[in-house]
């Protein structure tokens, strides 16, 4: 059987390498281990300047999205060769006659488009259309997938989970930062990723107040690019009693090797989400040995497995008694911890790649 040749956008792998450039970085290099693909790599930039064999689109990206949210052209055959699958890894795949796969992770920004930017309601836009026009959705867990069918009324949507980032491997020393310094040892609640409202951190803040008598001297570190919801974590550390503020950590983006720093440090990854798509930092945390608190929103229960303690969206007493029982039971924090490595083993890129080739293979099949 002839290797598919798939065009695959990696444009993600440009610029600020985001939890998506990691997944593409990811899938294209267990791509390159696969008998069953060619990959024909384009970018959708005037800004970046791939090397060969990156081929890229001869458009500006918020111009031809503009153009793709309206029509189904200028259509992209042209530039992509002999390529006979077409897969856009974020959220947007140019209009062509070919077989096409768009990559979701989330929802959120079709689910609640008055709290997304101008750029990605604008990716929304393009996204529908290609949906409308045919092209297949790659959801990264079963709980995008039942959003998608529903925010976007297809039932073109194949369910792919992604692998765990290798970013959590262990890091050779301390990091040089002061703030590392300051917290002297003590205890660690982790929260990673980027401070937008769906993360619900405001929340997070909260319940470690509310717990504070129970946790003691346990800091809590929101590590993460700044987001929307800066204003509103601001406002709820504020809250705090002068003596719980200063045990608040954010040293806001972090890069990878004092994540992984942080990860092999800490009691537990909180994960106060009010909706989640994938949620790499839990397969991240339990690759490390990290216990985890986590919603029962979107995909965490279905990634997380057993190896991640729940609680109701929006409770923040469940939220803040659920931090407690794992920053001080060591045998609970230990049965986490064992059942987060054995759910960790679900998950491989290896198998991320021969699910989406069987998707691609099916297409072209026309199953």
């Amino acid at each position: 059987m002839d290797p598919i040749r798939l065009a695959i956008d990696v444009g993600p792998l440009h610029g600020h390498r985001t939890g998506i450039g990691a997944a593409v970085g990811e899938l294209t290099a267990a791509f390159g281990n696969h008998d069953g693909v060619q990959l024909r790599p384009y970018v959708l930039s005037f800004r970046s300047r791939p090397a060969p064999p990156t081929h890229r689109l001869p458009l500006p990206a918020a111009l031809a999205h503009r153009l793709w949210s309206r029509a189904d052209r200028p259509r992209a055959d042209r530039w992509l060769g002999d390529a006979n699958v077409i897969h856009g890894t974020n959220y947007v795949v140019p209009p062509s006659r070919r077989a096409r796969v768009v990559s979701v992770y989330d929802c959120w920004f079709l689910t609640h488009p008055e709290q997304a930017s101008p750029a990605a309601r604008r990716a929304g836009e393009v996204l529908r259309r290609s949906v409308s026009a045919g092209a297949t959705v790659h959801a990264s867990s079963a709980a995008t997938a039942a959003t998608v069918r529903e925010a976007l009324s297809t039932d073109r949507v194949v369910t792919v989970h992604l692998g765990p980032l290798s970013s959590s491997e262990r890091p050779a020393g301390r990091p040089p930062h002061r703030w590392i310094e300051a917290l002297d040892g003590a205890p660690l609640a982790l929260a990673v990723g980027t401070t937008e409202r769906r993360k619900n951190l405001p929340a997070l803040v909260d319940a470690f107040g509310r717990a504070a008598t129970e946790l003691g001297d346990v800091r809590l570190v929101l590590a993460g690019a700044a987001g929307d919801d800066e204003p509103a974590i601001d406002a709820a550390v504020d809250a705090l009693p002068a003596a719980r503020r200063a045990m608040v950590v954010r040293p806001g983006l972090v890069d990878a090797a004092t994540k992984a720093w942080l990860f092999r440090h800490a009691a537990v990854l909180a994960y106060p989400s009010l909706d989640e798509g994938f949620g790499f930092p839990i397969l991240e945390a339990q690759s490390a040995g990290l216990a985890v608190v986590g919603t029962r929103a979107g995909s965490i229960p279905e990634i997380g497995g057993d190896g991640v303690e729940l609680v109701g969206v929006g409770d923040v007493d469940a939220l803040a008694a659920a931090l407690v029982r794992v920053l001080t039971d060591d045998l609970h924090r230990e049965w986490l911890v064992a059942a987060g490595r054995v759910n960790v083993r679900r998950f491989s890129w290896a198998a991320t790649a021969d699910g989406l080739v069987q998707c691609y293979r099916s297409l072209l099949d026309g199953a």
